[in-house]
């Protein structure tokens, strides 16, 4: 007996050493904390301080629960419809998912499939890493300039495909429109994704420029100016034929993709643009408030149209303010990567938030 258990257990090791070698791993994307403590000042991932729109609240307030029970509608019907009466072009232009991250990782996969490098800054979402590395797709980063600009010469090589943010993440700095179509038009065989997930706090849309080339693809979410982060809604536009694409490669993946609540509420939120250009325009004025204040205290913050600042101080290293204010339950984000290691990654919460905040920092400086 105990000769036939020394040779399960040496078939065992040998069976998992065997397996392992098949498992796919990769060096997974690192959200930003989700604490949950009574007294926090939560301003490391980019929410919206407002609720949702109120046609929202009702919506949840009145769902049918017992329509649980069945299975979403496959093509997102309601939602693409009320996104595309929104913008004022057709249903089939319009493609939903879970959240911009589930549209931009079905886009990579989608869009993707050449030998070439695709590009993508080397400062940036570092979800796009992870998404060319978890789908063996070879990439290259060109440089941003000593400002955190993007080098739109370096877009013109030949490639694979190209995706950036516009304002770009983590620096909040918006690119003019005329070199978003300068890089679009240089790339005519290839994709060009525009992540545009902070557009609406600032900046022209490249939306303009869908029906004007056909290889273009804007990405936008609900997360963070209709303040929907918690239901994950996230669409792009494009020409029909890419969004079908999209959508084959969805139904060949997981047809039902968009709950139900998410469906009734997105759409109720796309119906109230008086609120939701109402909440714009408060953290707009918040984050502008927010630079002047801290300027005396010897910070510098990058030009943001986002609804975030990315800010460095003078003498004191970002590293040690993010631990201090992370000790006084006060959460920001901080990246420790080469050039932006300096810096703090702040969102824009409600003016009280950001004068407490304000606060913090001015005692911590002169206690310091």
């Amino acid at each position: 007996m105990k000769c036939i258990r020394k040779i399960e257990r040496v078939e065992r090791v040998k069976f998992m050493s065997n397996w392992e070698e098949y498992v796919r791993t990769v060096e997974p994307y690192v959200p930003g904390e989700q604490p949950n403590q009574p007294d926090m000042i939560k301003l490391n991932t980019n929410e919206n301080p407002y609720p949702p729109a109120p046609g929202v609240v009702e919506a949840l307030k009145n769902f049918d629960t017992d329509k649980l029970r069945l299975y979403p509608e496959p093509t997102c019907k309601v939602l693409v419809d009320a996104i595309a009466d929104y913008y004022g072009i057709r249903s089939s232009q319009v493609f939903t998912g879970v959240g911009s991250d589930d549209v931009l990782a079905m886009s990579f996969l989608t869009f993707f499939n050449s030998d070439k490098p695709i590009l993508f800054p080397d400062i940036t979402y570092s979800f796009y890493d992870v998404w060319a590395e978890l789908f063996s797709i070879p990439y290259e980063r060109p440089a941003l300039d000593e400002n955190f600009r993007l080098v739109k010469e370096n877009y013109y090589r030949e490639n694979g495909g190209i995706v950036f943010p516009n304002p770009n993440a983590p620096t909040g700095i918006y690119e003019d429109i005329k070199n978003v179509e300068d890089i679009v038009s240089h790339n005519k065989d290839s994709i060009v994704i525009v992540d545009e997930a902070y557009i609406d706090f600032g900046g022209e849309s490249a939306l303009g420029l869908i029906d004007k080339y056909d290889n273009l693809v804007v990405v936008r979410t609900f997360s963070k100016s209709r303040s929907m982060a918690g239901l994950r809604i996230g669409y792009a536009i494009s020409n029909p034929v890419l969004i079908k694409a999209l959508n084959d490669v969805k139904y060949s993946y997981n047809s039902y993709t968009m709950n139900r609540p998410s469906l009734i509420m997105g759409t109720e939120s796309v119906k109230d643009d008086e609120y939701f250009k109402e909440t714009v325009s408060k953290v707009v004025a918040t984050r502008e408030r927010f630079v002047e204040a801290i300027k005396p205290l010897d910070f510098t913050c990058l030009p943001s149209s986002a609804n975030f600042v990315f800010a460095t101080h003078k003498d004191i290293p970002a590293k040690e303010i993010f631990q201090a204010a992370k000790d006084a339950h006060i959460y920001v984000r901080y990246f420790d990567k080469p050039r932006i290691d300096n810096y703090l990654r702040i969102s824009i919460g409600t003016d009280e938030e950001m004068d407490k905040f304000t606060e913090f920092l001015t005692n911590y400086i002169q206690e310091r």
